[in-house]
C-alpha cells in the first residue's frame, strides 16, 4: 500500500496556510496528566523515599522494597561495561570521546579589563554543582542520550551528575549503565516518571536535589519538568523528533528516504519533509519511499508519521527553499546539495546542520560530537542545542577604585533619584569624593 504523503508547492496560492498547517504541534497537557503529575510532585516532596518506591512500585512494576534496591552502587555500574559486547563498548568509547572532543571547544573562560582609574569589570564563569540526569529506560532507552547529556556537563565542571533511569519490570538496560560509566556519571537511581523528576528537584533522603534537569522523557516527564522549573534549570521542552532535507536533486533518492525515516520511526508525532527544485527528483524520492518502507522494522510507525505530518515540498529555486528552511526552523537540517557551503549563509534557523550528501543525520545522533539534544518545534529560531555553556552560569565583576567611585556615584545618584530611589542614591553618594 502506497504511502500518502503530502505534496505540496510553493506555487499553491495557499501555500503559507498548508505550511501553518503541517508545521503545527502543541505539547500541550490535558488535565488529567497535569493534575497527576502535581499530586506526584506533592507527594515526593512530603514524603521522599516512601512515595518514590510506591510509584516505582505502581507505575514500573519493580519489586523493590526501598531505595537501596533502586541505586546502582559503583560497583555494578562499571560491570555493565564488561556485560555488553567489546563492539558496543568501543562503540560507546569512541563517541564519548568525540563528544568531549568537540564540547572542550566550547568552554567559557572568566575574563576581566581595568579601566583607566583602575576600576575593574568581569565575568567569572562556574559551573553547577549537581545536576540530573534523565534516562527514558527498559527496552527503548537511549545510551546515546547519556553520553550527550553527561559529557559536556563533566567538561564544563560539573561536580556531580545524578542519573534516573526507570527499570520497567526490573529490566536493566546494561549498554544505558554502561555509558553511564564512560561518561563519568557519579551517582544512578532506577527510578523514572514525574517522582524522579521531583525527586531530583527538590531531593528525598537518598536522592540529592540539583540545579539543574536535562534529558528526554514522555509527557509526564515533560510536563514535570516545567512544574519544576524555577526549582531548578531545565534543558527544554523538546516536541517530537524532525528532519528536512533540502536536496539539488543529485542525491540518490533512496538515501533521502532513508533520511526520512530516521526520524519518521522515532515516534507517530515526528515529523520529516523533503524541500527541492526538482519535481521528478521529488517523484523518485516517494518512489523509493514506497519500495523502502517495507522492509522497515517500524513500518507502522513510519507510515503514520509520514502520512500525518510528512511533506514533499516543490519550490521554484534556491531562494524559496532557503526561505522554506527558515520558515521550518528544524531540527535537523541536511543540506544534501553539491555545494552546501554556498547555501549556510542563508540558513538563519536551524539546530544542527549535516553539509553534503554523505553527511547523514544519524551520524549526528551518535559519534559526530556535536551534540544531538536540539531544539524542536521551530524553537531553533531563539534556542540553541545543548552544550557546555548549559553547564556553567555568569557572575559579573565588579571593582570599583575610589576614583571610579566618585564618577560613577554622579551617574548612579541621577538617574537613582530620578526614580525616586533616596537609599540608592545616597549609597553612591556616600562613596562620592566630597
Amino acid at each position: 500500500m502506497s504511502v500518502n504523503i503530502r505534496r505540496l508547492s510553493s506555487k499553491q496560492a495557499d501555500f503559507s496556510k498548508q505550511m501553518n498547517d503541517l508545521l503545527s504541534w502543541e505539547s500541550v497537557s490535558d488535565d488529567a496528566v497535569n493534575g497527576r503529575v502535581l499530586e506526584i510532585i506533592k507527594a515526593i516532596r512530603e514524603r521522599g523515599d516512601a512515595a518514590l518506591v510506591e510509584y516505582s512500585q505502581k507505575f514500573d512494576r519493580v519489586s523493590a522494597k526501598s531505595m537501596a534496591d533502586l541505586t546502582f552502587d559503583k560497583a555494578r555500574i562499571q560491570e555493565a561495561l564488561h556485560r555488553i559486547s567489546p563492539e558496543q563498548r568501543k562503540g560507546l568509547e569512541l563517541s564519548a570521546e568525540r563528544i568531549r572532543l568537540y564540547h572542550e571547544h566550547q568552554k567559557q573562560e572568566s575574563w576581566r579589563y581595568t579601566e583607566a582609574d583602575g576600576t575593574i569589570l568581569g565575568q567569572k564563569i562556574t559551573p553547577l554543582d549537581r545536576v540530573g540526569l534523565y534516562v527514558p529506560g527498559g527496552k527503548a532507552s537511549y545510551p546515546s542520550s547519556v553520553l550527550m547529556n553527561a559529557v559536556p556537563a563533566k567538561v564544563a565542571g560539573v561536580q556531580e551528575v545524578v542519573m534516573v533511569v526507570p527499570t520497567p519490570d526490573d529490566e536493566v538496560n546494561d549498554i544505558v549503565l554502561a555509558a553511564a560509566a564512560v561518561a563519568g556519571v557519579d551517582r544512578v537511581f532506577a527510578v523514572g516518571g514525574a517522582q524522579a523528576v521531583a525527586a531530583l528537584a527538590y531531593g528525598t533522603e537518598t536522592v540529592p536535589p540539583v540545579d539543574k534537569i536535562v534529558g528526554p522523557g514522555n509527557i509526564y516527564v515533560a510536563t514535570a519538568k516545567r512544574h519544576v522549573f524555577g526549582k531548578v534549570g531545565i534543558d527544554m521542552i523538546a516536541g517530537p523528533s524532525e528532519i528536512l532535507v533540502v536536496c539539488d536533486g543529485g542525491t540518490n533518492p533512496d538515501w533521502v528516504a532513508m533520511d526520512l525515516f530516521s526520524q519518521a520511526e522515532h515516534d507517530e508525532d515526528a515529523q520529516a519533509i523533503l524541500i527541492c527544485e526538482d519535481a521528478a527528483f521529488i517523484d523518485q524520492v516517494e518512489a523509493s519511499i514506497n519500495k523502502l518502507l517495507p522492509t522497515m522494522e517500524r513500518e507502522k510507525i513510519i507510515r503514520t508519521s509520514l502520512e500525518a505530518r510528512g511533506a514533499l515540498i516543490h519550490v521554484g529555486s534556491k531562494e524559496e527553499a532557503l526561505e522554506v528552511a527558515n520558515i521550518v526552523a528544524p531540527e535537523h537540517l541536511e543540506l544534501s546539495v553539491a555545494d552546501p557551503e554556498s547555501w549556510l549563509p542563508g540558513i538563519r534557523h536551524a539546530g544542527a546542520i549535516f553539509m553534503g550528501r554523505y553527511t547523514a543525520e544519524s551520524i549526528g545522533d551518535y559519534c559526530a560530537g556535536p551534540n544531538h539534544v536540539l531544539p524542536t518545534s521551530g524553537t531553533a529560531r531563539y534556542s540553541s542545542p545543548l552544550g557546555v555553556y548549559d553547564f556553567q552560569k555568569r557572575s559579573s565583576i565588579i571593582f570599583c577604585s575610589e576614583n571610579g567611585a566618585a564618577e560613577l556615584g554622579k551617574t548612579a545618584s541621577v538617574l537613582a533619584r530620578g526614580e525616586s530611589l533616596t537609599a540608592h542614591a545616597r549609597s553612591a553618594e556616600y562613596r562620592m569624593k566630597k
